[in-house]
């Protein structure tokens, strides 16, 4: 069952990246495909009815590895406790952006929150992929499992490469979304956007893989079925190419949550068995030994998959009746306007 724990998590935030992915990346890809105030109402609007369904899936893999994993929950939070109350902030001030930005039909209003829309958008992407980084690198933690370093260590040039990284790959995510979700002079900007993007992707890609290689030396451990793993990346990517120059944009958006799901999976198998993997000559926390009794266990997985189920079929339900027409400039926002 432990096993099947792992899995379960690591599904919850393959669905948060896909999801909530190309909400950040819109936000990042804001600077490129807007123009004016009209254009980035736009942008902003096209996320306005998923953005909310897509951070549950955070919020309930947060609570599923409490769940799962207590003792990785607890030993996460030592190690990641500043970085975790910044991501809080962050999402705060990200969603606040998204729902109070047309309250007041003024150009410095309008400003203020759409720079706070980006710039937090981004540094959550960069957050995040350092996050991964140092998963996927390891960390330095005690025989009991609680991280023993400092700020400063999780700073590391591996990590801020996966923060660089996971910043151009959600931003193509973003700009495959853009292109398909928004019509006119935006959509093709944000078409444009996306070529500049992949080759950005394509050499951080290759880049960070052989970084991986000497940070996590034996990569074939759990077989050379490993191998198929990069060739189904890059063969996404190579689908997303061709997609996004023939202005399929349906296709190529496809292609870019076939390339995430891709990386997620990587950096699972990397950092299998280990739910917190350590630094050479630290204790990490395989699944095995850091999951509740066995009652425990079979309870919160009952509960996790019946909650999956559940935010499956919201999110179903949520993309058949407002994924609609592409959002045109002129439209207004969903929120109310106040006089």
């Amino acid at each position: 069952m432990s096993i099947l724990a792992f899995v379960i998590i690591g599904v919850m935030f393959a669905a948060y990246v896909l999801s909530d992915g190309y909400d950040l990346g819109v936000a990042i890809v804001t600077p490129m495909v807007a123009r004016n105030d009209g254009e980035r109402a736009q942008a902003m609007h096209s996320i306005g009815p998923f953005w909310h369904a897509n951070q549950v899936w955070l919020v309930a893999a947060g609570g599923a590895l409490f769940a799962l994993f207590p003792q990785a929950y607890a030993s996460s939070l030592s190690g990641f406790y500043l970085p975790f109350m910044v991501v809080l902030w962050l999402l705060m001030y990200r969603g606040i952006a998204v729902s109070v930005r047309d309250h007041f039909a003024n150009p410095l209003w309008h400003d203020f929150w759409d720079a706070g829309f980006v710039v937090s958008s981004t540094l959550l992407t960069i957050l995040f992929g350092v996050a991964l980084g140092n998963l996927v690198r390891g960390l330095p933690v005690d025989s009991h499992g609680y991280f023993v370093g400092s700020f400063s260590l999780l700073l590391n040039p591996y990590a801020l490469g996966i923060g660089a990284f996971s910043l151009v790959a959600l931003a193509l995510h973003g700009a495959t979304f853009s292109a398909l979700r928004l019509s006119g002079p935006s959509a093709k900007r944000a078409q444009h956007a996306a070529v500049l993007l992949w080759w950005m992707v394509l050499v951080a890609y290759i880049g960070m893989s052989v970084a991986t290689w000497f940070v996590r030396p034996s990569p074939f451990e759990h077989g050379m079925w490993v191998a198929v793993l990069p060739v189904l990346s890059i063969a996404a990517l190579v689908f997303l190419w061709f997609a996004n120059a023939a202005g399929e944009a349906t296709k190529a958006f496809i292609a870019s949550c076939a390339f995430l799901a891709t990386l997620v999976v990587e950096a699972a198998i990397a950092m299998f068995p280990y739910i917190v993997p350590a630094l050479p000559g630290s204790h990490g926390l395989s699944i095995y030994d850091s999951t509740p009794s066995a009652i425990g266990l079979f309870s919160a997985l009952a509960v996790t998959i019946a909650g999956i189920a559940l935010i499956t079929f919201y999110t179903i339900i949520v993309f058949r009746r407002l994924f609609a027409a592409p959002v045109e400039a002129s439209e207004p926002l969903s929120a109310p306007r106040i006089r």
